[in-house]
């Protein structure tokens, strides 16, 4: 499991930089054909694969620590997606952030060795 936290760790960083690169050299003006839009559902795409991982593996999913949390909020926003759009539009970016910040503690500071702590 370990490994896979690295992965997601990176495959999280990668996706949220690329697509914003992206975005940013396409400059469409067309809402639709936007690729930052396209990042948003690429995005957010892995980090729900990535928390069905953990849920499955009961991987830090334990009862009100904040993966547990932000796996319920993201779960109602999702099953409420037609009235919760607007507000997840806005919103996604930073739970992006948060939630790649959030396998970042978990992969680099909680699950480090005891000894490494020593050095």
């Amino acid at each position: 499991m370990k490994q896979f936290k690295i992965i997601d760790f990176w495959v999280n960083t990668g996706l949220i930089i690329s697509s914003v690169i992206i975005s940013i050299l396409e400059r469409k003006e067309d809402f639709l054909h936007n690729y930052f839009f396209a990042g948003y559902f690429i995005v957010g795409g892995w980090q729900v694969i990535s928390m069905l991982v953990h849920v499955f593996n009961r991987c830090f999913t334990a009862r009100w620590t904040a993966r547990y949390i932000y796996h319920w909020i993201t779960f109602i926003a999702i099953v409420t997606m037609p009235g919760s759009f607007w507000v997840l539009l806005y919103a996604a970016p930073f739970m992006a952030v948060y939630y790649t910040y959030l396998c970042y503690q978990e992969t680099y500071v909680k699950m480090k060795r005891p000894l490494s702590i020593l050095k």
